[in-house]
């Protein structure tokens, strides 16, 4: 049974945000006028401002083995960057309990743990000593980390002039080979370009396959999915689940934010007057169920429900898909029919488009013998996600490859 390295209970951290009342804008002259009467009179206190407690994080408990690769994944806010900062012993905790077993090493953000002034050779020392290696240690691996790194040219150069590319090689060079027992890895990967993506991953892996325990945030759920085998869901600061990498991302597509996937639609100034209007619409996975992302290479529909008030002859109803710089991408309607008043739901079903990831718009109208009943163009957004649903196949599915990445059939044949 392996030995639990990282123990955390009830973790908590809380935060104090002062809100300042609004203020209008103040010349040089109004601040030299007001500091000459405050010389006369008594300064008010200010009666506008107002104390907020912001929980980051409640009531987090886990255990992290040796060896893990764990993913801790959900959307902005839910207090990923807060936990691994905590972690990291970059910022105490309100309330709970941390145990570590071993050296850690953070990669957070850029700039983080490297001296603006001193060069990249010296930070790669100094940063050795802080895991508590001596200088042979470090000079042996000092020739692989400016390798890996690609910044042999400006290693004598002060950091504080390197771009945030080569901030972020070099630190992560240094964080996976200084060889720490734990290797904390956030957002920060997304600065470098896809080649060094690449190669970092390449590397966690080959750090994780030494035994040595790796907790990465990323909101590129492909490379989670790559990479990890555990995973941690947090939500509003909450733990939501963990468990196995492929089960924690479905509950991250699927759980706690479903209604974000069901658009209530505003009624008319006057509902009753025209043919009709829609009154919700629902993005779907193929398997029926409300979903705020749709993993690329996936099925997925979308359910509208319509009212009409009386009949409706040669009804359609329409949905399009268009990108957020309205470049339409596919346009579908149903088949004309006389339609009598009452409630409908038309069903769109997409089993054919696979769309690069990204976000959306939903174009919704409904129309009656050609002239529109209701057109919405800016209510509803679908979400196509990095995780993918393509199985072991590997596909470029960047936006580089076009918006739609349905393979073409290719055939090869040996004319000689």
């Amino acid at each position: 049974m392996s030995q639990a390295i990282i123990q955390v209970e009830r973790l908590g951290k809380e935060y104090i945000l002062n809100h300042k009342g609004a203020e209008s804008y103040t010349a040089l002259r109004d601040i030299i006028s007001s500091g000459v009467k405050s010389l006369f009179t008594k300064r008010r206190p200010q009666t506008n401002d107002t104390i907020e407690l912001f929980r980051a994080l409640q009531d987090v408990s886990f255990e992290i083995n040796a060896g893990d690769r764990v993913g801790i994944i959900g959307r902005n806010g839910a207090g990923k960057s807060t936990l691994l900062k905590i972690l990291s012993r970059i910022t105490e905790p309100t309330q709970g309990r941390i145990t570590i077993t071993g050296r850690v090493a953070s990669l957070l953000e850029v700039g983080t743990g490297f001296h603006p002034e001193l060069s990249g050779r010296e930070n790669i020392f100094l940063n050795g000593s802080i895991l508590g290696m001596n200088r042979s240690e470090i000079q042996a691996k000092f020739d692989e980390i400016v390798a890996f790194s690609e910044v042999e040219k400006f290693l004598d150069t002060p950091v504080k002039r390197y771009s945030s590319g080569m901030y972020v090689r070099l630190a992560f060079a240094v964080a996976a080979h200084l060889e720490p027992e734990i290797l904390i890895v956030d957002e920060v990967l997304a600065v470098g370009d896809a080649a060094f993506q690449k190669k970092c991953l390449g590397k966690m892996k080959d750090v994780a396959g030494q035994g040595r325990t790796i907790l990465f945030v990323s909101h590129n759920m492909e490379a989670v999915q790559k990479l990890c085998t555990k995973g941690i869901l947090l939500h509003q600061g909450k733990l939501i689940d963990q468990g196995p990498i492929d089960q924690v991302t479905q509950k991250y597509m699927e759980g706690g934010d479903t209604a974000l996937a069901v658009y209530q639609i505003p009624l008319p100034k006057n509902p009753d007057d025209g043919y009709g209007y829609v009154t919700r619409v629902q993005i779907e996975n193929e398997a029926g169920r409300p979903s705020t992302e749709i993993p690329v290479g996936a099925n997925w529909q979308v359910r509208v429900f319509y009212k009409l008030n009386k009949p409706a002859p040669h009804f359609v109803a329409g949905l399009g898909i268009v990108t957020l710089f309205d470049f339409a991408v596919r346009t579908s309607w149903s088949k004309p029919a006389d339609s009598r008043p009452g409630e409908y739901e038309a069903l769109f079903v997409n089993n054919d488009l696979m769309l690069v990831t990204g976000q959306y718009k939903l174009v919704i109208g409904l129309s009656t013998q050609g002239r529109v009943i209701q057109y919405l163009d800016s209510t509803v957004s679908l979400s196509i996600s990095e995780i993918t649903a393509l199985g072991g196949e590997e596909r470029i599915l960047n936006a580089s490859s076009g918006l739609i990445i349905n393979p073409m059939p290719v055939t090869i044949k040996n004319l000689k």
